[in-house]
């Protein structure tokens, strides 16, 4: 991956204001990459290492668009989407992830995502649907259903072969956990989730370019009602594919431009990275002047008493 001479410039700052006066404060980091990896800007280090979380499942998806399991048990986009989506559990939603295991033939007991809290069936956690996607990808190749979790399992080394091909990097210098779901993921630099989402959002791949179209198409899927990435997909049409990962990761791709931001709350903090990345889009010009506005209202107005402000910029290298 090339990367610009400088990649660490002042952090962005994020101030919960009370009525004008400022309550609390979260730093957050940013970076913008091309499609070829190349570092455009950055505000923070550009080389932080933190957990991609649930931003990694636009290339999960990749198991199931390069493995001809879309054909073979006949699904469509909305079934894609809701295996990129980190969803609320709703009732279309749960019962787009069934849609997928019916059609493969899988029990939903082999689920092995958690039962949330205050619910019935795994089926309503919201990875469900990357681990039904997981799980129709081994039905089709024949591979062991019950240990598809694991990370040499043949499922979690397609996924982790496509991700070091998207990055050019040896395989063996990525360092993998488990996340909340039990499914592996990684530990990456900003500046490589900016340059994945730059590829994903780049039309250079035509299965990127299928998984970035059900997302955007259904982007009640991939989130839900009122979620950050739901509202900015519906409201730009097609032109930004966003995801959200848990622990303050926030990613966005500008579609057909080959450009990816990748964002890191600090403190983890699911406001702040909402707010910078609508301050950041808006300074880019990657959304309108009323799309800014409408996800202002929806996610920097947080009452009629409190609001977030963006203070910082992105230094260009």
């Amino acid at each position: 991956m090339t990367r610009g001479k400088r990649t660490q410039t002042a952090e962005l700052e994020v101030r919960l204001l009370r009525e004008g006066i400022i309550e609390s404060r979260h730093l957050v980091q940013a970076v913008v990459c091309d499609d070829r990896g190349r570092v455009l800007s950055v505000a923070g280090n550009a080389e932080t290492a933190t957990f991609v979380r649930s931003a990694l499942k636009p290339f999960q998806a990749l198991g199931v668009t390069t493995t001809g399991t879309l054909e073979r048990y006949n699904l469509n986009d909305r079934d894609l989407a809701i295996i990129c989506s980190s969803h609320k559990g709703s009732i279309e939603q749960v019962r787009q992830v069934f849609n997928i295991l019916w059609r493969a033939d899988i029990d939903a007991s082999a689920l092995q995502c958690p039962i949330p809290e205050g619910r019935s069936s795994s089926l309503q956690y919201n990875c469900s649907g990357k681990h039904a996607g997981m799980l129709a990808v081994c039905q089709q190749r024949h591979w062991p259903l019950n240990t598809y979790l694991q990370h040499n399992h043949p499922v979690q080394q397609l996924i982790f072969g496509k991700v070091a091909e998207l990055l050019r990097m040896p395989a063996a210098e990525f360092i993998h956990a488990r996340d909340d779901c039990g499914a592996p993921t990684y530990l990456l630099q900003l500046t490589q989730m900016a340059s994945l989402y730059a590829q994903l959002a780049s039309g250079m791949s035509l299965d990127m370019e299928r998984i970035v179209r059900a997302m955007t198409h259904h982007p009640a899927l991939v989130a839900g009602e009122g979620e950050f990435d739901t509202e900015l997909m519906r409201l730009t049409e097609g032109e930004i594919v966003s995801k959200a990962g848990a622990e303050g990761i926030q990613c966005i791709g500008r579609i057909g431009e080959g450009m990816g931001l990748a964002i890191k709350a600090m403190d983890g903090a699911k406001r702040a990275k909402c707010a910078v990345a609508i301050y950041l889009l808006q300074q880019m010009g990657w959304i309108t002047p009323s799309v800014a506005e409408t996800m202002s209202e929806r996610f920097m107005e947080l009452n009629k008493f409190k609001r977030l402000e963006v203070v910082g910029e992105l230094s260009m290298l």
